[in-house]
């Protein structure tokens, strides 16, 4: 079975450096599966590698929608497959690079993608919720009872969703997950990278502060105006020129489209709208970071094979890369076998 290698860990941890040099050393490219480097004009706030070291290892998946556009994992599985079967034809072992969980379960143990987003079907199961509390996850049990014992009543997230395919499709989403999930068929090796709690935290306000000075507020402010300019001319949003404060329209932004939930972006869109200061809006982001971080290791907690690397003590990627090399020469030895 054709092997493929997965390099994970929480944000911050230190991937981006060490997946430069293990493609180096596996004489491959890099695959990400990061969720918000898919977009393009969201370079400082979703920490993309640098554009030289692009050039100088292909990266795949990076720059592949627009802000506006929605992004599902159904895409990116759609969009993935055909990449680590074409390096495979090339004799390279495809390194996959990211944080996302829910990309890497897709891969790896297969999910379900469902029917694409239905946003007037959603604000319309939101605004029941607002009139009654609780009308969500009644609907559901009695739609699909299954579903709805393994979801929170209060995750209206998730109950919007599950209802929002038994809706559209007319079938439970638990019976269409059993029939949909697929895993991709290859061999991998999975190589977690983890680092002390606190010393991880530390480098998480690092770089923090590092996009601040960076310039995340200006990118942020372009990537609303982007976003903002093309929803009003689509009819998806309204324009600048109607009656609406600069509070409102960046509030139905921000709203309306996934690629604003990112962490650093909906913080210092509320920083614009004018709701919050600066500091407090940088302070946001790091408390965000580190409890997407927190719930980064839960996730790959349920990922099983995973080879983990403790990195603590050393910013040093070969260090890294050394404690590693056992592990990638048996794997490249199975690759060629």
């Amino acid at each position: 079975m054709d092997m493929v290698i997965i390099l994970l860990g929480p944000t911050g941890v230190g991937k981006t450096a060490l997946s430069l040099l293990l493609a180096k050393r596996l004489a491959t490219e890099i695959i990400s599966a990061d969720s918000m480097q898919v977009y393009r004009h969201m370079d400082i706030g979703t920490a993309k590698p640098a554009p030289e070291e692009r050039t100088e290892i292909p990266h795949h998946m990076i720059d592949v929608a627009e802000p506006w556009e929605h992004y599902s994992t159904g895409r990116y599985v759609a969009a993935v497959r055909p990449i680590i079967d074409r390096l495979l034809e090339r004799g390279k072992i495809p390194l996959i690079v990211g944080g996302t969980g829910l990309y890497i379960k897709a891969m790896t143990r297969g999910i379900f993608t469902g029917p694409s987003a239905d946003w007037t079907l959603r604000e319309q199961l939101l605004a029941l919720e607002r009139q009654a509390r609780g009308t969500l996850y009644e609907s559901l049990k009695t739609l699909d009872p299954e579903s709805a014992a393994k979801i929170m009543p209060t995750d209206s997230r998730r109950l919007i969703r599950a209802l929002e395919v038994c809706l559209t499709s007319n079938k439970p989403m638990s019976a269409m997950q059993r029939a949909l999930t697929h895993p991709f068929p290859y061999a991998f090796v999975k190589i977690g990278v983890t680092r002390q709690r606190k010393e991880l935290y530390h480098r998480i306000e690092q770089r923090v502060d590092w996009m601040r000075e960076a310039g995340l507020v200006e990118e942020v402010r372009k990537v609303l105006a982007l976003i903002g300019a093309h929803g009003a001319a689509s009819g998806c949003l309204p324009s600048k020129a109607e009656p609406l404060t600069r509070e409102q329209w960046i509030d139905s932004i921000v709203r309306a489209t996934p690629s604003m939930q990112a962490i650093g972006y909906k913080e210092i869109a509320l920083y614009l709208t004018g709701r919050i200061g600066a500091e407090e809006a940088f302070s946001l982001v790091k408390r965000a970071s580190k409890r997407y971080a927190k719930r980064q290791f839960t996730w790959f907690k349920q990922e099983e094979d995973v080879q983990w690397f403790d990195i603590s003590g050393t910013d040093d990627p070969h260090a890294a890369l050394e404690k590693m090399e056992p592990l990638l020469s048996r794997a490249i030895d199975a690759g060629m076998g």
